[in-house]
């Protein structure tokens, strides 16, 4: 591993793409810890430090990197980039438009990436004006009466809004240099990073807190958790194809065989991030009316708020399993693959092509999708049950989305790194 660390480094090009990456990666936490203009840096943090981590904003913050409750420059962090982009792929079924831009190839997808660029700082606006607007009402930190603005004036609020919004443009763009420049997709890096960075504190918070038997306990049940993700994660079913020899003119054509990859967890964290987002919304419901009488609002707040409650946990398992089916039955479509492969003469050995193929597609993949939905809302529901079982932080180090963001782009970064050693004939990390 550290010999390939060091071949990787003496490649001069493979070299210059990492440093530009961990310098990309040291801005972008520098901007994390630059408090926004007009924010009381004395009084936010001491209303941190006696602030009982999760709940309503917890998902957001961890994609900031804890920075959203620090108010700083990059506080919104890559959130607003990922719902924009879960957006537009859903966008792309629905509008014929937009599908029409997906089939053209390179010019269309750079289309819809630019679509996704406003999309995300127009919701950097929307996000931007809430978090500020519950800074200034003193209800961002719950629990906690300090001034956290120097002043509650238009100008102010309005230079804060402005700031980090400009802020999620310039993650942007980090995120686009190291795609462009560096190794590995930008955005997921950048997302890797925001969740790294709060990791050590949530692990050494159990250990503070619980001792160093229930942290050794932690630790090891840690292990076992990661070696399952990586497991499950680089599992994939693969149906053979097999494609026809045809004459072009002189010469032979085809008679090559491959196969049709069905990763076990086709939708990555995707329905995690749909399941949260939607139970966010009553817990947001509560907050805003926080004196009202009101019986349904009364259920939310026992039941759908704090995260420890039986039926809050079956609803979020439940809600992931929905989630996964719908947003892969949206992404891969066995009707347009069946028809693609009959078009240039492939077939699945013993299965005939058109509809059978289509129906066949559809069996395996209702199939491989009922394991990988069990498997997002066991590790999904880790941090929830620690939390009800040891009262641990709801951003629990291992499990849920942090867990799931850190091994998958680990494993994505390091095949592209691997792949580019094995150009250069060095041994690569996976041995």
């Amino acid at each position: 591993m550290l010999g390939a660390f060091a071949n990787a480094f003496r490649t001069p090009d493979l070299r210059k793409k990492l440093l530009f990456v961990l310098l990309i990666v040291t801005i972008f936490r520098l901007g994390s810890q630059v408090p926004t203009p007009g924010v009381h840096v004395a009084n936010v943090q001491a209303c941190i430090s006696d602030l009982e981590e999760g709940g309503l904003y917890s998902l957001i913050n961890l994609f900031s990197g804890g920075a959203l409750l620090q108010l700083t420059i990059f506080a919104l962090g890559i959130m607003p980039y990922i719902t924009a982009s879960i957006i537009l792929q859903l966008l792309v079924v629905v509008i014929p438009r937009l599908e029409a831009l997906k089939k053209e190839g390179q010019a269309g997808q750079a289309k819809i990436t630019q679509y996704t660029r406003y999309l995300t700082l127009g919701l950097a606006v929307l996000q931007a004006t809430g978090i500020v607007a519950l800074a200034r009402n003193k209800a961002l930190l719950q629990g906690c009466d300090r001034d956290l603005l120097h002043d509650d004036g238009t100008t102010t609020f309005l230079v804060m809004v402005i700031t980090m919004t400009a802020g999620t443009a310039v993650i942007m763009w980090l995120g686009e240099l190291i795609t462009d420049r560096g190794i590995g997709n930008g955005m997921s890096i950048l997302i890797f990073t925001q969740v790294v960075a709060t990791f050590p504190a949530s692990l050494w918070s159990v250990q503070t807190s619980k001792g160093w038997v229930v942290f050794s306990i932690v630790m090891v049940i840690g292990l076992i958790l990661v070696a399952a993700v990586i497991f499950i994660e680089q599992a994939q079913r693969r149906i053979p194809v097999q494609y026809a020899r045809r004459m072009v003119g002189r010469k032979m054509f085809g008679g090559n065989s491959t196969y049709i990859p069905l990763k076990v967890n086709q939708a990555g964290i995707i329905p995690v991030i749909f399941a949260s987002s939607l139970l966010y919304l009553p817990a947001m419901a509560v907050q805003f009316n926080p004196e009202s009488k009101n019986p349904v609002l009364d259920f939310i707040g026992t039941y759908l708020v704090g995260g420890d409650h039986p039926l809050y946990m079956i609803s979020y398992f439940l809600l992931i399993i929905f989630f996964t089916y719908f947003y892969v039955s949206i992404t891969f479509n066995p009707v347009e693959v069946a028809d693609n492969m009959k078009k240039y003469g492939g077939f699945i050995p013993g299965i005939r092509a058109g509809k059978p193929t289509e129906d066949y597609l559809s069996y395996v993949l209702s199939r491989i999708t009922f394991p990988g939905a069990l498997y997002l809302g066991l590790i999904s529901l880790v941090p929830l049950v620690a939390f009800a079982m040891i009262q641990a932080n709801q951003n629990f180090p291992f499990g849920g989305t942090s867990i799931l963001i850190m091994v998958g782009v680990a494993l994505d970064t390091v095949k592209q790194i691997e792949s580019q050693l094995q150009q250069r004939n060095y041994e690569g990390f996976l041995r």
